[in-house]
């Protein structure tokens, strides 16, 4: 079963004094690029989820975030009473001003207000992790959702192939007659005595030499192949995307060799369809 790497994961824990919503979005990427945003409390466990992410997620560009709203009447952040009734005395014998005014000043000075560092304690931490596996599970679901209908793409998309592949077979005996009563047509508008059995062993080595038998048959087993990745258990966009390279080679060289026009319009319409698989590749996990 194939992933895409598109997807989207969310999760929200309410603890007494705030709220924390995990989110987590992913899109295509060759590698995993991890960019996370999260309040400076959290970052001592930044390495812990990318090391999760990672292992997780494997692959694409995961936007990892936490977002904290305050719940409760709690701050980090304390006046420094005996520090700001210093300034307000001093204050007082420079300017002649009421007391709420110096206090409107007094808080302005360094030291006025101090910052409380916040810590993070393990029961905490605990239960953010459970929320962060939560919004991974989430964003694998939707990757697998994603994947459900790039499969059923694919799948559509290499049965054409194989339609016109099968139209390309039964159109072959017609393709190497037609270039055998050109070349024999040829050589008797030339007018000139030729050896008939000399000629014929040229024909035989020049038809052969545009046989697409072999290519017909590794272009077919590389579909089946295709298919067969799929269904396997593991999401593999690499592997897919090897196998999509063969696939192009051999509808190239069937192309080039065809010299019929009929047929090089079904190639034409081979390669357009590979070309689509080959796009969404790109998104598959």
């Amino acid at each position: 079963m194939i992933h895409s790497m598109t997807g989207y994961g969310k999760s929200v824990l309410q603890l007494p004094t705030k709220k924390l919503t995990i989110e987590l979005k992913s899109l295509n990427s060759k590698n995993l690029d991890i960019n996370s945003r999260m309040p400076s409390i959290y970052r001592e466990k930044e390495l812990t989820i990318r090391k999760l992410l990672a292992n997780t997620l494997m692959r694409g560009k995961i936007d990892f975030s936490i977002y904290v709203e305050t719940t409760a009447e709690d701050t980090s952040t304390q006046i420094n009473v005996p520090v700001v009734e210093q300034y307000m005395q001093q204050l007082k014998q420079v300017v002649n001003a009421e007391e709420t005014e110096l206090l409107k000043m007094a808080v302005r000075f360094p030291d006025a207000l101090n910052t409380v560092r916040e810590e993070i304690d393990d029961s905490e931490w605990q239960l953010i992790q459970t929320n962060i596996n939560q919004a991974i599970a989430a964003l694998t679901d939707h990757r697998l959702d994603e994947g459900k209908v790039l499969e059923t793409d694919f799948r559509k998309r290499v049965t054409n192939i194989e339609i016109l592949l099968d139209k390309v077979v039964e159109m072959d005996p017609e393709r190497v007659e037609g270039i055998r009563e050109r070349l024999v047509k040829g050589v008797e508008e030339l007018k000139e005595k030729f050896d008939e059995n000399r000629f014929e062993q040229e024909l035989i080595y020049y038809i052969e030499k545009l046989d697409i038998t072999e290519e017909k048959v590794r272009l077919k087993n590389h579909l089946s192949y295709f298919l067969e990745c799929l269904g396997s258990k593991d999401s593999n966009g690499k592997k897919l995307g090897f196998i999509s390279q063969e696939m192009g080679r051999e509808i190239n060289t069937i192309g080039s060799k065809s010299n019929f026009a009929p047929m090089q319009q079904l190639v034409v319409q081979m390669k357009d369809e590979l070309e689509k698989i080959k796009e969404q590749l790109l998104n598959v996990l």
